[in-house]
């Protein structure tokens, strides 16, 4: 069977772990050349290069804070140096804290806004440099710009900004025929779910009994659709929010 991003090169930005780590590995799986970057832990990014060349796929893990200009730039630059090109970045980097309106502070906003919102946009701008026609940015969202969650104004605010950000950037790429699409979980059982003390919580329980599909996700079920958003299967699509959570919205 053929695979669907054979020759291809991807960035995925936190890719150490959860669903940037499984996104990786599934890209590996289809054929593409994968740069897995971290900010933190660079042990689980070597983790995620292991699985991927002992699979005999090609990856390099590489550190930065994609919040800082020259990180978002020596990011891309390593998929060139390494493999000689870009098709694909994954703006998946996130952080996420919760707080009422009182308790929001300056640093609870900068924090998430300048990972989650700079840091897409820093990443997409040294990215737009190398890749091609045919191009894909996927931009990894959540369901949570719909659901409007109670104490997570400066989180849902992120991902609504993501939202309204790849509309733009659609719009202002689609000549040069690069495509641009915001993909947006529902509640995925990863480590940081699992620190946050989100699975296994009333919250959780709340979440799928609103979920027609009845459970969390899982990371391989948002990394399928990431592979279908880079692939020539969605050539057609650009500025779109596939909201990938179970019929949670």
């Amino acid at each position: 069977m053929s695979k669907k991003l054979e020759g291809k090169v991807a960035v995925v930005t936190g890719a150490s772990k959860g669903i940037g780590a499984e996104i990786a590995k599934r890209f590996a799986r289809e054929g593409a050349a994968v740069v897995v970057n971290y900010l933190s832990s660079k042990a689980g990014a070597d983790k995620v290069v292991a699985e991927i060349t002992q699979a005999g796929g090609k990856a390099v893990a590489v550190g930065g804070n994609v919040s800082e200009v020259a990180d978002a730039h020596a990011l891309v630059d390593a998929a060139i140096t390494h493999f000689g090109k870009l098709d694909i970045l994954v703006n998946n980097s996130g952080v996420y804290e919760f707080a009422t309106l009182e308790e929001i502070t300056p640093d609870h906003f900068h924090k998430q806004f300048n990972i989650n919102v700079l840091g897409l946009l820093l990443t997409s701008q040294a990215a737009v440099k190398h890749l091609p026609e045919g191009g894909s940015i996927i931009n990894i969202g959540s369901v949570v710009s719909r659901l409007t969650p109670p104490a997570s104004a400066v989180y849902t605010g992120t991902k609504g900004a993501v939202d309204a950000i790849t509309g733009v950037l659609a719009r202002e790429l689609g000549p040069r025929k690069i495509r641009v699409n915001a993909l947006n979980p529902g509640l995925v059982e990863t480590e940081g779910t699992h620190t946050a003390g989100v699975i296994g919580s009333e919250m959780e329980s709340a979440y799928v009994a609103q979920t027609p599909l009845g459970r969390s996700g899982q990371p391989n079920d948002i990394a399928s659709v990431a592979v279908f958003l880079a692939s020539e299967d969605a050539y057609w699509l650009t500025g779109e929010q596939l909201l990938v959570g179970g019929g949670l919205r």
